[in-house]
């Protein structure tokens, strides 16, 4: 893996909590004026390439390692705009300018109900056929049945700490969210910035909790959502930091500014690589802590307004070719999607050490979901994108 500045991952910058941020949250959850010119059918052959694509990304998933190729052989130019959010990537996509987008879970079912995607035809993009199975027709990609996107990469979100300061070693999420264990690192704890680390609280009460009825993570009724939130608000008094950036939380564990914290496996690698003494759950107990943990799976997501449709099916097919997924996986810090990337990685210790080929792993690990009012049980009592929102906008004070 490369090492370099910034990590080039989901959240460069947070816009929670202003006004842009309102203004962004209340378009990803209705439909905007762009929804009415929806076709709302998969392309039925993939013909000549229109000579153009453009893309909405997470920085490091578009590089000109894999783009310079992929223009060489389809003619399809590629410009890439990096989003620093979910609620970016939206807005993006409302706008109608642009060809696809790799989306996380907790943007697509927005792009979905905004009608702002169209479903994808698998059949299409040959490399599809050899996705792990666990990554197809999951909730956060396919809808009703239909299938919206390709699967490009995933991720979990562990529990890291400083081997020298936090001792015994923790089992549990309680070091972070148990008050009483929590207190003991005040000031010193790492936790994700962004609303949907609710859903890490709500994991934690799913377990500790069980008359809650906590099923989903992002499925959550009033009581489930205020039980959840409370949590967060008494963890505030002990966070030292809510991190966006991953080379910002990199730094702060070398220089011990923080001891135990929410992480990806990419910060994780790096700060191991660089002999700092972090660990993370072991394999006596699957790598994640007793409860699981929340993470991510990445889709890329054909516009309902592409302009440039067959560029759009030749990329999908393109990206998550073996050799190609392979290198956007090492280069961000993810396990791929591709079950054949794994034989091209040039560490071929990767896919073990991101658990790409490890099912059990990933049966442990809740994808962000976008919260929807539905629950999807018949009952429309659940907390939404919205009312997530405001309450991290509460919990942070």
């Amino acid at each position: 893996m490369r090492t370099r500045d910034a990590h080039p991952a989901r959240t460069a910058w947070l816009i929670v909590g202003g006004l842009l941020a309102t203004m962004l949250l209340l378009a990803g959850c209705g439909s905007s004026d762009s929804s009415s010119s929806t076709s709302g059918e998969e392309l039925q052959k993939v013909g000549k390439g229109e000579g153009s694509l453009s893309l909405i990304s997470w920085a490091g998933y578009v590089e000109p390692e894999w783009t310079k190729p992929f223009e060489e052989k389809t003619g399809c130019k590629v410009s890439d705009k990096i989003a620093g959010t979910s609620d970016e990537m939206v807005e993006l996509m409302r706008s109608g300018q642009y060809d696809g987008v790799s989306a996380s879970g907790n943007a697509t079912a927005r792009l979905v109900e905004g009608g702002d995607v169209d479903p994808v035809n698998v059949d299409l993009v040959p490399n599809y056929k050899t996705i792990f199975s666990d990554l197809k027709d999951q909730p956060y990609n396919t809808f009703d049945g239909v299938n919206y996107g390709i699967p490009h990469g995933r991720g979990a979100n562990l529990l890291m700490w400083n081997s020298n300061d936090v001792k015994p070693a923790p089992i549990s999420w309680d070091v972070m969210l148990d008050p009483k264990k929590a207190a003991k690192y005040k000031g010193k704890i790492s936790a994700y910035d962004d609303p949907i680390y609710i859903a890490d609280a709500a994991v934690y009460l799913k377990a500790h909790q069980p008359e809650l009825g906590i099923e989903n993570p992002y499925e959550l009724n009033e009581e489930q959502f205020e039980a959840a939130v409370d949590l967060l608000k008494e963890q505030r008094p002990f966070v030292g930091e809510y991190w966006s950036e991953a080379a910002k939380q990199i730094s702060a564990f070398a220089g011990g500014d923080d001891q135990v914290g929410t992480t990806w496996q990419y910060q994780y690698f790096e700060l191991k690589n660089a002999g700092k003494p972090v660990a993370a759950s072991p394999a006596s107990q699957g790598f994640l802590p007793k409860e699981g943990a929340t993470g991510w799976s990445d889709t890329w997501m054909i516009s309902s307004e592409a302009k440039h449709p067959n560029c759009m099916y030749m990329w999908m097919d393109w990206i998550v070719s073996p050799k190609v997924n392979a290198e956007v996986a090492e280069f961000f810090g993810e396990a791929p999607a591709q079950s054949l990337a794994c034989e091209q990685t040039a560490d071929k210790e990767f896919c073990t050490k991101y658990h790409a080929d490890n099912p059990g792993f990933w049966k442990r690990v809740y994808y962000w979901e976008t919260p929807l009012a539905d629950c999807g049980n018949g009952s429309s009592d659940c907390k939404d994108y919205n009312d997530w929102v405001q309450a991290w906008t509460s919990v942070k004070g």
